[in-house]
């Protein structure tokens, strides 16, 4: 079974909307799926005032995760 990350940065929450879409189609066909985010790079004071949603509680992927993945 292949092991496909799917990784995303999403401001206002569009992104991890689609790609919980990709995740259940990845599922379905039999991946092993890990779920991950970028980390933030913008302060909370701009983030709030441009009405960001609130992050989800996805880990942080990190450069030495991805060599466990066989595909992004």
């Amino acid at each position: 079974m292949p092991r496909i990350f799917v990784i995303t940065y999403s401001t206002f929450g569009h992104i991890n909307k689609v790609a919980e879409s990709i995740v259940s189609g990845l599922k379905k066909g039999g991946a092993d799926v890990g779920r991950f985010q970028i980390a933030e790079t913008l302060s909370d004071e701009i983030l709030t005032k441009m009405h960001a949603a609130p992050k989800p509680d996805f880990p942080v992927i990190k450069a030495s995760d991805l060599p466990e993945a066989d595909g992004y």
